[in-house]
């Protein structure tokens, strides 16, 4: 009688191996996109620490700090809290104020969750319908910040001026250029939170971080230590956000502009119908900013 072999797993592993390589292999769409993001890094990294020229990304940073202080509102409100308001400042600075909640996990939420929120742009930035959708998430968190910040100038004017140049994207390229934005908004998020993190906890401790806050509460190790863990953690999201991204959106550049011809079309394509979805969706948000103006 022939033997049989006692194991038949030998190749499972180098087929997982082949599966998970493939699935990272950049496709020739996806490189230009890992190329443009490089660029936005390199970009960003130099207009960062250049007089004058900083201007010209001052309201993105902007939008970072409205990302870290609604990522501390939304977790207030899932731990019970009042939120009282949210507020930025010239200097790129920002507070929310609530009280209760939960500050264990309030206080990281700032960090972590605009890492979070621009890795999940990053992601997205790799596919135009993608883009399309977290652009009007991001709407929605707009019209969420702007309920809380109701009483903040500046925040009206960031908001109003960033929304607009999401529509503006939107229509340009039937949605290519919209893909672009949010990619360079996702990058952005990223490179801000990496920098505070650093800035404000390792290479100087600053007294009213979250950081220096959190310690207090915590009692068990300095700001520095919750800095580097923040830090690593923020570093996860953007690799995850890449990989994700490579993984999930393989279709070419082709395939995307078909695909982004009948997913929520630019009103008057050939695709859209006589009402389409970001009319629609433009004047709910008009709706809302109005209703909030009266508050």
């Amino acid at each position: 009688m022939p033997s049989t072999p006692l194991y038949s797993y030998d190749s499972q592993p180098s087929l997982y191996s082949r599966d998970f390589e493939s699935s990272i292999t950049p496709n020739t769409t996806q490189r230009n996109t890992l190329i443009v993001a490089g660029c936005y890094v390199l970009v960003i990294g130099i207009l960062w620490h250049v007089p004058y020229l900083n201007l010209i990304i001052y309201p993105f940073k902007l939008l970072t700090v409205g990302f870290h202080e609604m990522s501390h509102a939304f977790m207030g409100v899932l731990t019970c809290a009042h939120i009282h308001s949210i507020e930025l400042d010239p200097d790129e600075g920002g507070a929310t104020r609530m009280s209760g909640g939960i500050p264990w996990l309030t206080l990281p939420a700032g960090y972590l969750g605009s890492s979070f929120i621009g890795a999940v742009l990053i992601a997205c930035g790799f596919d135009t319908n993608a883009s399309k959708i977290a652009s009007l998430v991001l709407a929605g968190f707009f019209l969420f910040t702007l309920w809380w910040a109701r009483r903040n100038l500046l925040t009206w004017v960031l908001i109003l001026g960033m929304s607009g140049l999401i529509v503006l994207f939107w229509f340009v390229a039937g949605g290519v250029a919209l893909r672009y934005l949010v990619l360079f908004i996702g990058v952005m998020s990223c490179l801000y939170v990496l920098w505070d993190v650093i800035d404000d906890t390792i290479a100087r401790k600053v007294n009213t971080s979250d950081a220096s806050a959190f310690a207090d509460i915590c009692g068990c190790c300095p700001s520095q230590v919750w800095g580097v863990i923040w830090l690593i953690i923020a570093f996860a999201f953007f690799a995850a956000g890449i990989i994700v991204g490579l993984v999930a959106f393989k279709e070419s550049a082709a395939q995307q502009k078909q695909d982004a011809k009948h997913f929520l079309p630019v009103p008057g394509s050939s695709g859209a119908p006589p009402m389409a979805p970001l009319s629609a969706f433009l004047v709910v948000c008009a709706s809302a900013l109005a209703l909030a103006f009266n508050v």
